[in-house]
């Protein structure tokens, strides 16, 4: 896909992703104490019921799987072990916010991402075989924000809840005619994370660092040679988020 090999030219990783999060905490830490007695930009926006904006997000991936009983037995002796590696994508999204008390929000954050997720099966005795399960997923993540209390213009929160999702459109295997790994299209995740309000005359910018880990099977077809091994399949995710409001 086109947003792959984009993403894969600029050599954005999850590692780089966190990276990019512990300089801007240390940057903006750095920057608050600077500007906490400066004339505060909008002062009054925290105090609005309601606040909207939109979200771009870029993502590292991966599938977490167990194996199943079958994996040890003679049937499968010729696998010899299945690999996920971490893959990346983005998201674009939404974002409702509804003021609930002073340092409590209701967040919903409606987006469409796009993933990719790799895993290779090695055999014993054949060359290994690399399956790239390519989706688009629509997701509707449901968080609740406590911030802390505003220095300046900038101000922490943490952000945490629940996000479910479907999948839109997707394809497991460039000839559909060969078995595949097949996902189900529903996903349930927890999602637990941070990030720093930032604001400015005219909006808020928020960077915000994610951490998403899926608490349903995901694994569809168990039959095939692909789904035989494992017995259940989910995904592990960091995000990085710029939001704008």
């Amino acid at each position: 896909m086109q947003f792959t090999y984009i993403w894969n030219k600029l050599h954005i990783h999850r590692y780089k992703i966190i990276a990019i999060g512990v300089l801007m905490i240390c940057a903006l830490q750095s920057e608050a104490q600077k500007t906490r007695w400066v004339e505060k930009n909008n002062p009054n926006y925290d105090n609005r019921k309601f606040t909207y904006g939109f979200l771009i997000g870029i993502h590292s991936s991966i599938f977490q799987i167990k194996y199943s009983d079958k994996f040890v037995t003679r049937d499968l002796d010729t696998v010899s072990a299945v690999l996920p590696s971490w893959s990346q994508g983005f998201s674009l999204g939404f974002i409702v916010n509804y003021r609930l008390t002073e340092f409590l929000d209701l967040r919903l954050t409606p987006e469409v991402a796009f993933y990719e997720n790799k895993i290779r099966y090695q055999f014993t005795n054949d060359p290994p075989i690399d399956e790239s399960v390519e989706n688009t997923v629509v997701e509707f993540p449901i968080l609740l924000k406590y911030k802390s209390e505003r220095r300046g213009n900038i101000r922490m929160y943490m952000i945490g809840g629940i996000k479910p999702g479907i999948e839109a459109s997707g394809k497991k295997n460039v000839d559909q005619t060969k078995p595949s790994l097949e996902i189900k299209e529903t996903h349930l995740n927890l999602e637990a994370g941070f990030g720093f309000d930032l604001y400015y005359p005219l909006f808020k910018f928020s960077p915000e660092i994610r951490f998403s880990r899926g608490i349903v099977d995901m694994l569809g077809n168990r039959t095939n040679e692909f789904g035989q091994p494992l017995q259940r399949v989910n995904t592990n995710t960091i995000t990085l988020y710029l939001l704008f409001q």
